[in-house]
């Protein structure tokens, strides 16, 4: 994997693309900071070895036209803050002042261009757009592990204008290092844990898996599908009736391949979707009709932490329960328990895709697990085996 760790950038100034794409309040103040924070190292390697540095990142969804909310000058504030320098900013990728002030750049100085989706040539992956962009540094350096699974001409395409100076980042870096310990040399037994509400948008991850894990736990909304096809009975909870063949053969697979599969026991119920509604633990094959499953029951807990607890490497990827409703946020909860504690004692842990990673910003879990990725789709990709156009174009 060639990093910006293999190259010197005294006296060059990089092109780097960054995931800045930030939550924000009704004021346009940054409120969570994490994927600034994530690239400082990248940032400061480059400073410190006496380069400079041109930032480059999309906003929001502008659909390839200029608009205040998503400009990138509303992050300057917070970029400075994180960072403890200056930011020069620049309005218009396109324009003679984009290339003015970057080749008046000074060695230790940091420039963000604005928005780039404020162009509709970078969604289209316009190789002009790229080329225009790449003449504006001596390296081109990805460190936008979010956007990696696009082939955008920021992320993919403007690397081939960089034969020899184009790096992965240290945060794509360690990404790709946390998948590739869970997909390929992860210190069995390996587990993968996989929640949320669709067995369907998780087809391809569990079927890329399955030869590399040793344990398979499902859980959340999409645990009903499985139960159903297996004969229970699951009252309103969802489930995804076209999949309950798929439910069995996934199954099948599993047992080909000598992957144990754990499915929940029982289950907190609910008569309706609420945080205030009647509840009622019982076994997860006999929910009684009218009534959901909303989070995983005592026994199913206990269960999953035996699990949790005699594994080495443990991927998690969505919740097992409606942990945004108080009421059913303990069975998630106690998952996040027993993961922090074979981490403690361990284990590799690595947590991804947006819910997941959203409980574990929101019960603070995020330093008692070994990683959390800062890219849902990118990383879902990856999971299924894909390789990823911003990755595939810096190992050309």
């Amino acid at each position: 994997m060639k990093t910006i760790n293999d190259f010197n950038f005294k006296e060059k100034k990089a092109l780097v693309r960054v995931d800045f794409n930030v939550p924000q309040s009704a004021d346009l103040k940054v409120t969570d900071n994490t994927r600034i924070q994530a690239v400082k190292p990248t940032i400061e390697k480059i400073l410190n070895d006496g380069g400079s540095v041109i930032l480059l990142s999309h906003l929001g969804r502008p659909k390839g036209k200029f608009c205040e909310e998503f400009s990138m000058k509303n992050l300057i504030p917070e970029i400075e803050e994180v960072f403890g320098k200056t930011v020069k900013f620049c309005e218009d990728c396109m324009s003679e002042d984009a290339q003015k002030m970057t080749n008046d750049l000074k060695d230790g100085e940091i420039l963000l261009l604005e928005n780039v989706r404020f162009y509709e040539q970078e969604e289209n992956g316009d190789v002009e757009f790229a080329k225009k962009l790449a003449s504006y540094a001596d390296a081109f350096v990805n460190d936008a592990f979010g956007t990696a699974h696009r082939e955008h001409a920021s992320t993919a395409v403007i690397a081939q204008f960089f034969p020899s100076t184009k790096f992965f980042g240290l945060l794509m870096a360690k990404e790709l290092e946390a998948i590739d310990k869970v997909l390929k040399n992860g210190e069995k037994p390996v587990l993968a844990i996989l929640g949320g509400s669709k067995v369907s948008s998780k087809i391809t991850i569990i079927e890329n898996m399955l030869p590399a894990i040793d344990h398979l736990l499902i859980g959340g909304g999409m645990a009903f599908t499985f139960i159903k096809a297996l004969g229970g009975e699951v009252g309103n909870s969802i489930v995804e009736e076209d999949k309950l063949g798929l439910a069995l053969e996934i199954l099948e697979k599993a047992k080909r391949l000598n992957v144990d599969v754990h499915l929940p026991v029982d289950v907190i119920m609910a008569d309706e979707f609420n945080n205030d509604a009647d509840t009622k633990e019982v076994d997860i094959y006999d929910i009684e009709p009218g009534w959901m499953g909303l989070d995983a029951g005592t026994k199913s807990r206990l269960l999953f932490n035996d699990v949790v607890m005699k594994c080495r490497t443990i991927l998690w990827n969505g919740p097992i329960g409606v942990f945004e409703m108080p009421n059913f946020a303990a069975g998630t909860i106690s998952l996040g328990d027993s993961i922090a504690e074979a981490t403690k004692l361990g284990a590799f842990s690595l947590v991804g895709g947006g819910d997941s990673v959203a409980f574990v910003k929101k019960f603070g879990y995020e330093d008692k697990v070994s990683y959390v990725s800062t890219g849902g789709g990118a990383m879902l990709e990856s999971l299924e085996g894909k390789e990823l156009p911003g990755v595939k174009a810096i190992n050309q």
